[in-house]
């Protein structure tokens, strides 16, 4: 009878072993397609035999629960690539919006305003004294100051945007890192064969997998199937069943979120994850495109203004800045040149075209060379250290030229009249010109004043900037050019890599699907075996139970 009973008790365990393999099995089958999801194998353990004396009796088998398949290797290998994977996606998102401010096929970006800038001067030259061509230089000032302004600005914005979704961020590895302790603490007081442990793990390893896609994360597991999480440089995020939140605080010198972490600051330490990618850019890359942005500014303000003080505007004045000077916020910073580049002058007269003033002019009169003048009417004409004053007995102003020309040619100084005015023309090699009226001649003739019509000698020098090195030895187009390849150059090597990680991370992806993934064929049959083992063991219960019956009515 004990044999029975025995034989009944190994056939009832042997049914709720394959109902826990079978529930094991359907719970795979329902979450193939559950993010997260890795499959579970049940245990079954063959029971502790029965020992009669010097016979050992098979005792069936027994259901120990469930246990997640699952290789942590593996898993550490796919939170890496995923650490490196964001970090540069982030990074190459933000630097795609850098490089699109640099985009030249809309003829709008700031190679074209330099070249329009620099013709306007060579525009100049070939007419100085034209007050449209003079304002057409203005405007063509104007105009690039506009788009160093305006490019300086959304660097600034792209910045600012960069910045926002740094603290973003940080609330998501904290919300994370919280989620990460709390699930520590539930693993630790469950079995490790339980099923709810390997639900539980699931959501560890996808909350894990998601942390990596935020910051660069170091992990260790403990006995009890807890998660210690630091970042690769030791920045605690999660011990056991605690998390460390990260804070942010406003840098006050640069106005832009530093990490916190304990209160000690760790804006430096992240090497992974979409953290890191968007430090990156904003720390390091954007602050070196802003930086070059304002030296090409600062390079063509200051070479513009210094070209401009060495020419005399059409007034016959020394030449004043022609854009408002750099301030340097520090000794050799040209911080802020490009936001705050503007056209100091508004008048178009006051543009320093002439080279020297090498000529005087009489204006609004009629003279011939016929018109007379006083007997000791004279002027005294000096340039270059050559000095002639005209004879005294000279009564018409045709004679006087002629007095003039005779000196003059030997130093390519002459006099001629232009509709009814006298001109004075210096020698072209340059060299201050005066000329000083005596006796009655501007009685008889009218004042002479300085400044000769058609000297472009400073217009052609402030055009030739566009190709003089005024920008750390480089011409701006040249720095330009430099500028506008390195961002270019960032971005594609940063895209290259990300593809190059992307079929890294797609293979070992695969490779966890292989190992922890749900076979619905490998389930199917699955579920027959256990479906077999489970209709054999109630067939062993009929029969125990008809063979009791028997026993029973022989009784």
């Amino acid at each position: 009878m004990a044999s029975l009973f025995g034989a009944l008790s190994i056939a009832v365990r042997s049914l709720y072993a394959q109902e826990g393999a079978l529930d094991t099995t359907a719970n795979n089958i329902s979450n193939a397609n559950t993010p997260g999801y890795s499959r579970e194998l049940p245990i079954l353990t063959e029971a502790p035999p029965l020992d009669t004396g010097q016979i050992s009796i098979g005792n069936g088998v027994e259901f120990d629960g469930v246990q997640s398949v699952r290789d942590n290797i593996l898993e550490l290998r796919i939170d890496q690539e995923t650490q490196q994977q964001n970090q540069l996606q982030s990074y190459v998102n933000s630097m795609n919006q850098v490089q699109s401010l640099f985009n030249e096929t809309q003829s709008a970006g700031l190679s074209d305003a330099l070249n329009n800038f620099f013709n306007s001067f060579q525009q100049l030259a070939d007419n100085p004294t034209d007050i449209p061509t003079r304002q057409g230089v203005i405007s063509a000032g104007q105009d690039l100051a506009a788009v160093f302004q305006q490019t300086g600005q959304q660097l600034s914005n792209i910045q600012q945007g960069i910045d926002q979704q740094v603290g973003q961020t940080v609330n998501e590895i904290n919300s994370d890192t919280t989620q990460l302790a709390t699930l520590n603490e539930q693993i630790s007081c469950l079995q490790d064969s339980s099923e709810q442990a390997g639900m539980l793990q699931d959501q560890q390893y996808t909350l894990l997998n998601n942390l990596s896609q935020l910051v660069d994360v170091a992990v260790t597991q403990t006995n009890n199937g807890g998660l210690t999480v630091t970042t690769s440089n030791g920045v605690p995020l999660v011990a056991g069943g605690q998390g460390f939140a990260l804070s942010t605080e406003t840098n006050p010198s640069t106005g832009f979120q530093d990490i916190f972490s304990q209160g000690s600051d760790v804006t430096s330490s992240f090497t992974g994850g979409q953290l890191a990618g968007l430090l990156q850019a904003r720390d390091q890359s954007i602050p070196s495109v802003l930086s070059n942005l304002d030296n090409l500014a600062a390079g063509i303000i200051n070479a513009v203004n210094a070209q401009s003080q060495q020419g005399y505007d059409l007034n016959g004045a020394q030449g004043v800045n022609f854009f408002q000077p750099v301030v340097q916020p520090t000794p050799g910073s040209n911080a802020g040149a490009a936001s705050h580049m503007a056209v100091a002058i508004t008048d178009p007269s006051l543009i320093a075209a002439s080279s020297s003033l090498i000529g005087y002019g009489t204006t609004g009169l009629s003279l011939t060379a016929g018109t007379t003048i006083t007997a000791g009417d004279t002027l005294t004409i000096s340039q270059n250290g050559n000095t002639h004053t005209t004879a005294n007995t000279l009564t018409t102003v045709g004679a006087l030229m002629s007095d003039i020309n005779t000196w003059g040619q030997q130093y390519g100084i002459s006099a001629y009249l232009v509709g009814g005015n006298l001109q004075i023309q210096g020698s072209a090699a340059g060299g201050t010109m005066t000329v000083t009226p005596g006796g009655n001649f501007t009685t008889d003739v009218g004042a002479l004043t300085p400044g000769t019509q058609g000297d472009n000698g400073n217009a052609l020098a402030l055009a030739n900037l566009q190709n003089q090195a005024v920008v750390n030895g480089e011409t701006p187009t040249d720095f330009y050019s430099g500028l506008v390849s390195t961002v270019g150059n960032d971005v594609e090597t940063a895209t290259d890599e990300q593809e190059s990680v992307g079929l890294v991370l797609t293979q070992l992806k695969n490779q966890r699907s292989d190992t922890s993934g749900v076979s619905l064929d490998e389930e199917a049959a699955n579920l027959i075996q256990y479906q077999r083992a489970y209709e054999a063991a109630a067939e062993v219960v009929a029969a125990i139970n008809e063979l009791t019956n028997d026993v029973l009515q022989e009784v």
